[in-house]
């Protein structure tokens, strides 16, 4: 008999720790109602909300829910909730491994401390120990002011975490509130940064002390809003409308990427026919290059099913960087847009062309390249802003690039721009070229005129002899043959089978393998 009352009393301890925890759990989950109630009268979504949207359902995992700061002084001693305001854990993203941590706005503002930063250290460990993608849903004050510089090194934590990361696992960080001083720099260690409109900022020095420093009046979606960030500065790759668009578009960019830098992309069944001819092609590129035309089209008609996702959609907009399929298979796409500046490279599309070419080199995406380029945009502007260095970061992205790499001349390939868009000489494994290509060291015009500079000068009628000089420079020099005839491009192709020719050309490829030289690591253009 005692030994049974022993055991009914052990039974009874068991149920009320288990109730104990079950309660602490609910608190966990539930939060406080009133801050809850907060959130959502500014529009957004809580940190465990958001998780739920991002993960498959029912397949979050939580890690340290109980964590609770130690700090005291400032009245921290008596608020001490439970997470820290930081949820972190993994879940799956259409069956694939995903670790994900989300600032709780709700809890001390989301803000930083020693706790909640050593809560995040730990999530990005295991993403990187166990290969798979961390996401970060940003909605934070900053640094926890009360808990002093400890909370500064747990930044200085999560930065060296990034950069260890960088190239190694994909990182997508997603601004979903406030996002200010030495915090912003999470964002820009990582390979993508969402926003939404209205409700997420990010800048080093607010509103009130650029005002107090400059004089000058700005808001802070006016300083560091999506719009700004996505058009202006180019900190943001994507800005949506509402959270929900915005984590559903995470969830799509997560399927085009790979798990880690050992593994390739995902691929997917294509119901697209692979020798699908794209007869609107023809009429898509207009022959004479002087006429602008919306390269989009022309990627839609080439990839699977017209789908693709455009990174950096509203900045540099002479330059196209994309995501999407071919055969099923991931492609990076990178196109001068002559619908904007004809197509010419600046510093801008050179910045953002080359850092897409290295996150498709770093996590196995082949690279297709589509050129109509007229050269690099002339102006004292973009000299004295050193379009030399920045233009360089592309040529040095390219030619560090090992994954299979094809590129497709459509129309002008002058000048310096021609060899930095993945010309053959520069690495590209298969180049082709549409019969309307021109290759040359610059447009007929301007040859003519340094060539024939003193037979122009001396003619009787200077206008008729430069048309004919032109036309006899094009008939010898720029004619669409000339390239090939001489090895540059592999083969002139009928724009219509440009699709069927990419997916041969990339299938033969797939096994390509290259390595680069033994050093620590290069020294790019800055």
């Amino acid at each position: 008999m005692p030994q049974e009352t022993t055991l009914r009393a052990e039974r009874a301890a068991m149920h009320h720790r288990v109730a104990e925890l079950a309660r602490k759990r609910q608190e966990v989950l539930r939060g406080a109602p009133k801050a809850t109630e907060a959130q959502h009268a500014k529009g957004k979504l809580t940190a465990r909300e958001r998780i739920e949207l991002l993960v498959d359902a029912g397949s979050f995992h939580e890690v340290e829910p109980l964590r609770r700061h130690r700090a005291t002084g400032f009245g921290l001693e008596g608020r001490r909730p439970y997470t820290d305001g930081v949820v972190t854990g993994w879940g799956t993203v259409e069956g694939r491994t995903v670790f994900v941590y989300a600032h709780d706005f709700r809890i001390f503002g989301g803000a930083l401390g020693e706790a909640h930063a050593a809560k995040i250290h730990k999530i990005m460990d295991m993403a990187i120990a166990a290969g798979a993608p961390l996401v970060s849903l940003n909605d934070g004050a900053g640094a926890r002011i009360q808990e002093g510089v400890v909370a500064l090194a747990g930044y200085g934590g999560i930065f060296q975490r990034n950069t260890r990361a960088s190239g190694v696992i994909p990182q997508i960080s997603v601004m979903l509130g406030p996002c200010a001083g030495g915090a912003a720099y999470s964002p820009a260690l990582t390979d993508f940064v969402f926003m939404v409109r209205d409700t997420s900022q990010m800048f080093i020095t607010g509103p009130d002390v650029v005002q107090a420093v400059t004089g000058a009046r700005v808001s802070q979606n006016g300083l560091g809003g999506a719009d700004v960030h996505a058009a202006t500065s180019g900190v943001a790759h994507f800005a949506y409308d509402d959270e929900e668009t915005c984590l559903a578009e995470v969830r799509y960019l997560l399927s085009l990427l790979p798990s880690n830098n050992r593994e390739n992309p995902p691929r997917t069944e294509c119901v697209d026919p692979v020798d699908r001819r794209s007869e609107a092609l023809l009429e898509l590129v207009p022959v004479d290059g002087n006429r602008p035309y919306d390269m989009r089209a022309v990627i839609e008609e080439i990839v699977d099913d017209g789908e693709y996702l455009e990174v950096h959609e509203r900045w540099a907009n002479n330059i196209v960087c994309a995501l999407a399929r071919l055969d099923g298979q991931v492609v990076g796409i990178v196109a001068n847009q002559p619908r904007h500046l004809a197509g010419v490279l600046d510093i801008h599309a050179s910045e953002k062309a080359a850092r897409f070419v290295q996150m498709c080199d770093a996590f196995n995406i082949p690279i297709v390249t589509l050129l109509d380029v007229p050269g690099f945009l002339p102006g004292v502007d973009q000299e004295h802003g050193g379009i030399i260095r920045h233009g360089a970061k592309l040529l040095y992205a390219y030619c560090n690039a090992t994954v299979p790499r094809v590129s497709v001349v459509l129309r002008k390939a002058y000048g310096g721009a021609y060899i930095v868009m993945d010309s053959q000489s520069i690495g590209a494994d298969l180049t082709y070229a549409w019969p309307t290509n021109e290759i040359a060291v610059m447009g007929a015009e301007g040859a003519a005129n340094v060539i024939f500079r003193r037979e122009i000068a001396a003619s009787d009628d200077p206008d008729e002899t430069r048309r004919e000089l032109v036309k006899e420079y094009k008939s010898e020099l720029m004619h669409p043959y000339y390239a090939a005839e001489r090895g540059l491009v592999d083969d002139v192709i009928d724009p219509a089978d440009t699709r069927s020719v990419l997916v041969g050309a990339l299938a033969m490829l797939r096994t390509k393998h290259a390595d680069l030289p033994a050093r620590k690591h290069g020294n790019p253009p800055q």
